[in-house]
């Protein structure tokens, strides 16, 4: 089990006061390891260092920092080695996320034919640019000083497509019907990219790339939802928020000492029906 050991790593979690961002922190003290939460919403940061710190008695840190800009996330670096020394592994969680929409104008504005400029490159800035900045500094570093290991964030909608009839509500024309936006697919499936180029352009250097592409997690829904897509996926469920953890701690460890490259699809079953 000792395979399985986080033990004194040090683990960079971007989006770390996210929903899934204190998942992935709590997976990582569960196991030994110190997680170092980045965020740009400072105050959810500060709660999410706080709480995790009463739960685990361990060393947590956080430091607020946008990751579209590549200066905070180098001014970063330095305090995260002032204080702990050495970085042992990332992981590129942070996105917008675009939920699908709950007024009628948020509903046409997130379908394709009218998503503007701003919406797009904003999303795309966050959830892959902010992953290549991220990659670039922390990955770089751990391929200069022994090694690492990075896990990108991805989805099982990087693997299949959107379900849009999930979304449908009855009697709205299809103009104004509520779609999951295109800005999503597009994020996840270039991580997938950026995970296998990462992976061949360190192999030598001993840090490890690999994605992790979640189904589904319960969070809130609807009845409505939750009903639907359960009838998508062969386990006939949604993911309970913990479940998660153990795929990624895998990627995180030496367990997984020769994989790299690799897309690990925790969905249920649900991209393979």
């Amino acid at each position: 089990m000792n395979f399985f050991s986080l033990s004194n790593k040090v683990i960079v979690i971007t989006g770390g006061s996210g929903f899934l961002g204190q998942k992935h922190a709590e997976a990582v003290a569960e196991s030994g390891g110190i997680p170092v939460l980045l965020d740009i919403d400072k105050k959810g940061l500060v709660t999410a260092v706080e709480e995790l710190r009463k739960k685990y008695k361990s060393d947590v840190a956080g430091f607020k920092c946008d990751i579209t800009n590549k200066l905070e996330i180098e001014e970063c670096l330095e305090k995260i080695l002032e204080k702990f020394d050495h970085i042992d592994g990332l992981v590129n969680n942070a996105a917008n996320d675009p939920k699908v929409g709950t007024s009628l104008d948020s509903k046409k504005l997130t379908r394709l034919e009218n998503i503007s400029p701003e919406f797009w490159h904003k999303d795309i800035a966050v959830g892959l640019t902010g992953s290549f900045y991220c990659a670039q500094v922390f990955g770089h570093h751990m391929s200069c000083s022994g090694g690492g290991v990075i896990v990108n964030i991805a989805s099982d909608l990087a693997i299949i497509a959107p379900d849009q009839r999930l979304y449908q509500i009855e009697g709205l024309d299809k103009n104004s019907q509520p779609v999951k936006p295109v800005t999503y697919s597009v994020v996840k499936s270039g991580l997938i990219g950026l995970t296998k180029y990462l992976a061949t352009y360190w192999a030598n250097d001993n840090v490890r790339v690999n994605a992790i592409s979640p189904g589904g997690i319960y969070n809130n829904q609807s009845d409505d939802f939750k009903l639907k897509i359960s009838s998508r996926i062969p386990m006939g469920r949604m993911a309970n928020a913990d479940e998660n953890k153990g795929g990624l701690i895998f990627l995180l460890s030496d367990a997984s000492s020769y994989i790299t490259g690799f897309n690990l699809v925790v969905d249920g079953g649900r991209s393979i029906w």
